[in-house]
């Protein structure tokens, strides 16, 4: 009996590893694991977003290093638009992939819901970076955020939006010296020394911090928000002499008059005074001096990305919240208009499965842009309340299938002000952004809702909420510039059906605002 018993407690010595067996066991299975865990790794995603940075009138002729390092390494998309040409409504929809009539934000007001407390507690809950954090990514934001951040009525600096693990966001709108920021909730004071305080090589510099002190073992998301080429258009110093000789392009729709176009484009004196034209030379010319410190920017950040091996698993984005005009039409400088100066945006990204040099043509929108953020991290979008889709593949073919929009909605709510405005009493009430010589750039009669396609037709049908129910129509194919309103010429029938994409595009939620067939 006890021969047995050492006969089977001998046996089971040989069936259980010793304690150095186990821990080698043990040592294997965590590094295979954490080896697996790395090749399995979502790709890191920067997003670099200008303010005010146009395309189509050669605001992206500064940025070369930019061009290079982004869009000849990956895709150039030649039909980006912003789905509303002005800063805090363009920016709301890039974070909730949302139309601006299902997110709410009309314009950079705190009455037109620019980061207002109803904004922070519905939209602002479902932005990508809130679903990026539960991907596990750490998420790191710098620079603009929105033009009412900040404020007394909006939380002060004290509010950290939801999402993000560090927080460096400026106070209100752009600027590049003697500006608030709230860091993680605490507000830090920056004055006018270049070297400390100037505001795009800050951003900079904050996301090179992050990037060291990151955990490698996660991936990361980093949102860098320069204030350039936004007014002050404050240049650094080593670029204030830059394109000296520079002057804003003459061509296309340049001092051209207004002619059958909504009220607004009306008012302005054609041709434009003197004053006007020496004042958008000069602010053409300064915001491409200030761009040339963004294009620094990028040039640093690729480098430290390469410099710690995550460049190629590293998307980088480049674009802008909306576009902007100097001249067109006799209105000296803004955007919020509905013509391709304004609405288009540049959009370039490089990354894993982006071929180099590719110049893509298939329309994409700022509301894309979250959706494709959240197709990245391997988040299945059926789950998020989107009106955009992504486009990672048009960009990425064969890491994704899908397909184009054959058309889309762009949306803007005009601003104004009850009282008349003192530069321009003769207009009456409702204006706003007025000059001197009585060119007001915004109105509550700029209120507007435009149906756009590509495919089958260049066309554009847009329908204002004015007294005179105005309509306007161009034929880009012929009318790049856009100079004639067609809408008494084209076929009624042509006018009815893009009449009724744009009542079904204006009520759009989610799955309905992704059309699939012309």
């Amino acid at each position: 009996m006890a021969s047995s018993e050492a006969k089977t407690r001998q046996k089971k010595r040989r069936l259980t590893p010793n304690g150095g067996v186990r821990a080698a066991l043990f040592l294997a299975l965590f590094t295979c694991t954490l080896r697996c865990s790395e090749c399995e790794k979502p790709s890191n995603i920067v997003l670099i977003l200008a303010d005010d940075q146009d395309v189509y009138l050669g605001g992206m002729t500064p940025m070369k290093k930019t061009k290079a390092l982004i869009g000849d390494a990956g895709a150039t998309f030649s039909n980006a638009f912003t789905a509303t040409p002005l800063c805090c409504p363009s920016r709301s929809s890039i974070l909730t992939g949302q139309y601006p009539h299902n997110h709410a934000v009309r314009n950079n007001s705190l009455d037109g819901n620019c980061s207002s407390p109803l904004w922070q507690k519905g939209p602002e809950t479902t932005a990508f970076p809130v679903y990026l954090s539960k991907q596990h990514y750490q998420t790191f934001y710098t620079g603009k955020y929105l033009n009412q951040y900040g404020k007394k009525e909006t939380g002060n600096v004290g509010y950290v939006p939801p999402g993000w693990d560090q927080w460096h966001a400026l106070m209100g709108n752009s600027q590049y010296y003697n500006y608030t920021l709230s860091v993680n909730g605490k507000e830090e004071q920056h004055g006018d020394n270049y070297e400390k305080d100037y505001l795009t090589d800050l951003i900079l510099n904050r996301s090179l911090h992050f990037l060291d002190d990151r955990s490698p073992q996660r991936p990361f998301f980093i949102m860098l928000s320069p204030p350039a080429p936004h007014s002050p258009w404050t240049a650094a110093p080593q670029y204030e002499k830059n394109f000296a000789n520079v002057k804003a392009p003459r061509d296309g729709s340049f001092d051209k008059p207004g002619k059958d176009k909504h009220w607004l484009l009306r008012q302005p004196s054609n041709p434009m005074p003197s004053t006007s034209l020496n004042f958008l030379d000069n602010a053409y010319r300064k915001r491409w001096q200030t761009l040339l410190s963004v294009d620094d920017m990028v040039e640093a950040l690729v480098k430290k990305l390469e410099e710690l091996k995550e460049l190629n698993n590293t998307y980088i984005f480049y674009t802008s919240d909306n576009g902007y005009h100097t001249g067109q039409f006799s209105l000296p400088i803004d955007k919020r208009q509905l013509y391709d100066f304004d609405i288009r945006i540049p959009l370039m990204v490089r990354g894993p499965g982006i071929k180099p040099h590719q110049t893509l043509p298939a329309p994409v929108l700022n509301i894309d842009l979250a959706p494709t953020f959240l197709d990245i991290s391997g988040l299945n979008l059926s789950f998020v309340n989107m009106d955009g889709q992504s486009f990672l593949s048009q960009m990425a073919p064969e890491l994704r299938n899908g397909t184009a929009r054959p058309y889309f909605l762009v949306e803007y709510t005009g601003e104004g002000h009850l009282d008349p405005d003192p530069a321009c009493p003769k207009l009456g009430p409702g204006l706003s952004q007025c000059f001197p010589d009585c060119v007001c750039e915004d109105a509550y009669n700029n209120t507007y809702a435009c149906v756009r396609t590509l495919v089958e037709h260049n066309l554009q049908y847009c329908e204002f909420a004015d007294s005179e129910s105005f309509v306007e129509v161009y034929n880009l194919t012929s009318d790049p510039h856009q100079l004639e309103n067609i809408v008494k010429k084209v076929d009624p029938t042509l006018l009815q059906a893009m009449n009724q994409r744009l009542i079904k595009l204006q009520s759009c939620e989610g799955d309905s605002c992704r059309v699939t067939k012309i």
